[in-house]
């Protein structure tokens, strides 16, 4: 590995964690020495509020990376960071999901209240719990309604799960919802403000940060509403043909097959008369057909530049954009 490839153009990195660095409790292939390699710092943010920073820091040491807790942002740190910012120290707020959601909050001065306990919180945190029961989402409402403000950590409909999908925190968000007439102020991604948060501890703008992620509609969206550039790698949960599908807001400006690629040279586009060429590879869309001329991630890249000038310029219906690639 060298320090002339991808992530030499930038400041610092902002790195999801699931599909990227690990599958479950194991590590992804040539995650953890790819990241050790890098020059620039990185910060590890996950969507997932039921973990504090130090439980998904000794997951990350245990898998071999040089990852110290600060170097983690969970959505829930990040809402009570945000939350810090606005409410006097010892301010008692509702906390509902994992444990993570009430340490977040000690950690960052405020006063956790266990839902239904006597208080009079200033504001409501909702993160993702497995054991948050109905009873406690009434008692979110009730407090939502009597004025507190309500924060939560992510609205991520369905959460992976080894039997399929399973609701989310966006499902008990929205459950709470049906009984308040207010929206929620949303942290996580693919919304800015734990990204911007995380721009802020690595110190540099959001123009000179990559985002990673295996997600097109939260880690890649997320990146381009805040401004950084994003990193789509293969090794989680979506592939070439999602990225072609994808709405213009949930493009990836870079694709690598896994995180060795954040190390490795990455070719700028170019056009040679209808074919969009990226390194040895080039490709074309030809009467609702895709041509390509070489192999490997390049040919990938050059596929998908050439199916997005297609799909903008009205050649080719964005419906069929996912069918020209594959995400084998």
């Amino acid at each position: 590995m060298t320090g002339v490839g991808l992530a030499a153009r930038f400041d610092g990195v902002v790195c999801d964690l699931d599909g990227v660095v690990y599958a479950g409790p194991g590590a992804i292939e040539h995650a953890a020495d790819a990241l050790n390699a890098l020059t620039i710092p990185v910060v590890f943010a996950t969507n997932n509020a039921s973990r504090s920073p130090h439980d998904v820091g000794e997951h990350l040491r245990r898998l071999g990376l040089r990852a110290c807790d600060g170097a983690v942002l969970t959505s829930s740190l990040a809402a009570a960071r945000i939350l810090a910012r606005d409410l006097p120290s010892g301010s008692q707020v509702m906390a509902v999901g994992g444990p993570g959601v009430a340490e977040a909050l000690r950690a960052v001065g405020l006063h956790p209240l266990t839902p239904g306990a006597d208080g009079a919180p200033a504001a409501v945190l909702q993160g993702y719990g497995a054991e948050v029961t109905a009873a406690e989402l009434g008692e979110a409402a009730h407090a939502i309604r009597a004025g507190a403000r309500w924060v939560a950590t992510n609205d991520d409909p369905t959460l992976p799960t080894e039997s399929g999908p399973a609701p989310g925190n966006g499902a008990l968000v929205a459950a709470v919802r049906l009984a308040v007439d207010v929206d929620p102020e949303v942290v996580g991604k693919p919304h800015p403000p734990m990204y911007e948060m995380a721009a802020e501890v690595l110190g540099a703008h959001p123009a000179r940060v990559i985002a990673v992620g295996d997600r097109l509609g939260t880690d890649i969206r997320g990146a381009v509403a805040t401004g950084m550039a994003g990193v789509l790698v293969l090794t989680g949960v979506h592939g070439p043909a999602d990225a072609a599908a994808a709405p213009v807001d949930r493009r990836p400006d870079y694709v690598v097959e896994d995180l060795r690629g954040l190390h490795e040279h990455y070719p700028e586009a170019q056009r040679e008369g209808d074919w969009c060429v990226r390194g040895g590879a080039r490709a074309r869309v030809a009467e609702g057909r895709l041509s390509v001329d070489g192999d490997g991630m390049d040919a990938i890249r050059a596929s998908l530049d050439a199916v997005w000038a297609a799909a903008d310029g009205g050649q080719l219906r964005r419906e069929d954009t996912g069918r020209l690639l594959t995400n084998g």
